[in-house]
């Protein structure tokens, strides 16, 4: 084992160590028995390991390295230091209200996700349980920590993680962790599992509750405080937390600029496809129409699942003419669980674990689906699962030749660009089924370019819950059901909303590129089986790997 492969796996182990719901999703060994631990010191002690791998890794001479460990090499540098940023920011200290980023609300979706597959894991989804109490404690000490330094989240986001924890406890006949059976199911462990999600998690979750209702939220900011600027170093953390998500170095000014820009270029194709579908090529018109006409709205949440899977059904038939490697793992389809579904995402997608025990699975939100838009159904399948997170992420944990690393890297411009990509994609695949599914294609990408100027707006120039709310209302067609959650979800964690159009535009500046020096000799199906082919990268390590693709190539 090499020296650049020694450090990716203590990288991977620390990461393990510092989440161990991460090996515990994926079916790897690790400390299935722990939570993550919070406290201010171990979080420091992370840290400063992620700066002492870093270090390490830089001290690697690249020259005699082949490929392999000079790419993973760079990894393991910037792996590192996204960590130790996050550390920084204290994000920890201030998010409250999303279930899947917030750290009190993310056991509750992740633990149910977990596959019990043997007696040590078991065990330690009952340790889990009984160590409920201990976490949130830590939590809420750390986030009256927060408050002290200044880092008081807004009011509303307060409010949402009161709401969501407030319908977790209101479900206690339907609760999700009660549905956890291992794989060997015992009288005794369902007993003891009911014990203590009934007097033990139940009770902390309540105590949480009333802290964030009762000692939060009087200390949060006011509504309009909505964004990281309004904290102290604000800007500086926010520009940290912009680096990480999308691995450039993107002034918040030139983010903001672009989606601008790009919003401006889309209406020349909503009135195109406008005219065709509703006899408009007036945007106002065309988003007065998607947002009120009923013939528009789902009738059902399983109308939903339905298109969703047979969407990705027509995606799977065609994959091998754009791509040299096809994975054969198929995606599960499912509902948003309840507890999370009102004021949850659109959807999401969860990765299978590496043991086979558990799918990937393509979560969509059935929640007020009579209220829902059916013509984004398509576009948000292509994104979330093939040819998008499901077909970029189950090819890269089959990379068994290179560093788990290297297959299980976050990066969320690479995985989040892809799958806007994927949106595009599909399109050039000829998987729309009509042009209102084109429509919902261009109201995707509308809503990732305006997240652009939301996101940096909100936490790089201090606006408000509202005027976030009245841009995208104003710029994209999305109903009003979805515009809040989303602003939400933009406030309540900071950043990641700008990795989808950043790392698309950079996809496609790749493949420009390439196509470009390649001309007749470019092939998509080796393009995209290199993007993909060598696990998730940050933006300039991957433009590096496929230049380097497109000068070794033969010229036919």
């Amino acid at each position: 084992m090499s020296e650049i492969t020694q450090l990716a796996e203590e990288l991977v182990a620390a990461r393990f160590e510092a989440y161990p719901f991460e090996a515990s999703l994926l079916g790897l060994p690790g400390p299935h028995h722990r939570l993550a631990d919070y406290r201010e010191e171990t979080r420091q002690r992370t840290r400063d390991h992620m700066f002492a791998l870093a270090r390490a890794a830089t001290d690697v001479d690249p020259g005699p390295l082949d490929d392999t460990d000079r790419i993973t090499r760079e990894l393991i540098v910037q792996q590192a230091f996204a960590l130790a940023a996050e550390i920084d920011v204290r994000v920890e200290e201030f998010s409250v209200s999303d279930g899947l980023s917030a750290p009190a609300l993310w056991p509750l979706l992740a633990l149910p996700l977990i596959s019990l597959s043997d007696d040590e894991t078991a065990e330690g989804f009952l340790a889990r349980l009984d160590a409920m109490p201990g976490y949130l404690t830590t939590l809420s000490e750390r986030q009256r920590e927060g408050v002290a330094r200044g880092l008081a989240p807004p009011a509303f986001l307060v409010r949402a993680g009161v709401g969501f924890v407030d319908r977790y406890l209101r479900a206690r006949r339907d609760d999700p962790l009660r549905a956890i059976r291992p794989k060997r199911e015992s009288a005794r462990f369902a007993a003891r599992r009911d014990a203590l999600i009934e007097n033990v998690v139940r009770p902390a979750y309540g105590h949480y509750r009333d802290f964030l209702a009762y000692e939060m939220l009087p200390k949060a900011r006011e509504d309009g405080q909505a964004g990281l600027w309004w904290q102290p170093d604000g800007e500086q953390r926010y520009q940290a937390l912009a680096a990480v998500h999308t691995t450039t170095e993107h002034s918040s000014q030139e983010l903001h600029t672009t989606g601008l820009e790009l919003l401006d270029k889309l209406d020349a194709e909503y009135a195109t496809i406008g005219a065709r579908v509703f006899g408009t090529r007036s945007r106002t018109e065309i988003f007065h129409r998607i947002r009120t006409d009923p013939a528009l709205r789902w009738s059902s949440g399983e109308e939903l699942l339905t298109s969703a899977r047979r969407a990705i059904a027509h995606a799977e038939a065609v994959a091998a003419q754009w791509f040299g490697r096809v994975p054969g793992e198929q995606v599960v389809v499912k509902p948003v669980p309840a507890a999370e579904a009102e004021g949850g995402s659109v959807a999401y997608y969860t990765p299978p674990s590496l043991d086979g025990s558990r799918p990937g699975t393509y979560f969509a939100n059935t929640a007020d689906a009579t209220q829902r838009c059916r013509h984004l159904s398509e576009a948000i399948a292509f994104h979330e699962a093939v040819p998008g997170h499901h077909f970029q992420i189950t090819t890269a944990l089959g990379l068994e030749k290179l560093p788990l690393l290297r297959r299980i890297a976050d990066i969320n411009a690479y995985a989040e660009g892809w799958g806007l990509y994927a949106e595009r994609l599909a399109d050039e695949m000829g998987l729309y089924s009509d042009d209102l599914a084109r429509l919902g294609m261009l109201s995707q990408e509308s809503m990732r370019a305006a997240r652009l100027v939301v996101d940096t707006g909100l936490h790089a120039y201090g606006w408000s819950r509202q005027r976030a709310v009245s841009f995208l209302t104003e710029h994209t067609p999305m109903p009003a059901v979805e515009v809040e959650s989303e602003v939400d979800r933009y406030a309540g964690v900071p950043a990641q909303a700008l990795s989808y159009m950043v790392g698309r535009l950079e996809l496609q500046r790749m493949r420009s590129q390439a196509e470009q020096a390649l001309g007749a000799a470019f092939d998509i199906r080796e393009f995209h089986d290199v993007v993909l082919g060598t696990g998730p990268l940050p933006m300039p390590i991957l433009n590096t790997v496929v230049a380097d693709w497109a000068q070794r190539k033969p010229r036919s």
